[in-house]
C-alpha cells in the first residue's frame, strides 16, 4: 500500500471515529426518549414503573432497548452520511452497513443491562463487579463500563469504515 492510501485510510478512520462519537452521544443522550432509557433494562424478574404506574417487565425492555438502538445507529448513519458528504471521505456502502450493524448490535447487548446481564458478568469475571455496582461519589460504574464498551466498538465500526 502506497503511502497516499495510507494516508486516506488514516484521515478515513480519525474522521469516521469522530463522527460515530459525537453521534453516539447525541443518540444516547439527546435522541433516545426517557421511556426507553428507563425501560431498556426491565425485564419479568426486575421490572420498571412508568410515570403512569405501568409495570415494565422483559417483553417491553427488548422492546424499548431496540427502538434505542434504531435511533442511536440511525443518529450515527445520518452523521456518517452528512460527514461523508462534507468531508469527501468516499465511504463504501457495504462498510457503512457493516460499521453500523457493528455500532448497532454491540449496543443493544450492553444496554440491556439486565441483571446478570453481559456487561455485570464480565465485570464480576474480571474483578471489576465492584466497580460496576459503584454509585457513589458521582461515579456510576455500570455507565462508565457501558461506555467504554461502546466506544471499543465505535472503534472497530471506524476502522471497518476506513478499509
Amino acid at each position: 500500500m502506497n503511502t497516499t492510501a495510507r494516508t486516506d485510510r488514516a484521515a478515513r478512520f480519525a474522521a469516521a471515529y469522530a463522527l460515530l462519537r459525537a453521534a453516539a452521544d447525541i443518540g444516547d443522550h439527546l435522541v433516545q426518549s426517557d421511556h426507553c432509557a428507563r425501560t431498556k433494562g426491565a425485564t419479568d424478574a426486575a421490572p420498571t414503573v412508568g410515570d403512569d404506574g405501568t409495570v415494565h417487565g422483559t417483553k417491553a425492555g427488548r422492546k424499548a432497548c431496540a427502538v434505542h438502538c434504531l435511533t442511536y445507529t440511525a443518529t450515527q448513519a445520518t452523521a456518517l452520511l452528512l460527514g461523508s458528504r462534507a468531508f469527501g471521505l468516499r465511504l463504501r456502502p457495504g462498510h457503512l452497513a457493516a460499521a453500523l450493524a457493528i455500532s448497532g448490535l454491540t449496543h443493544y447487548a450492553v444496554d440491556r443491562r439486565v441483571p446478570g446481564g453481559l456487561l455485570q458478568r464480565f465485570a464480576d469475571a474480571t474483578g471489576k463487579g465492584n466497580f460496576y455496582r459503584l454509585a457513589d461519589h458521582g461515579i456510576n460504574g455500570a455507565a462508565r463500563m457501558d461506555a467504554a464498551v461502546h466506544h471499543g466498538f465505535e472503534t472497530i465500526a471506524a476502522a471497518v469504515l476506513a478499509r
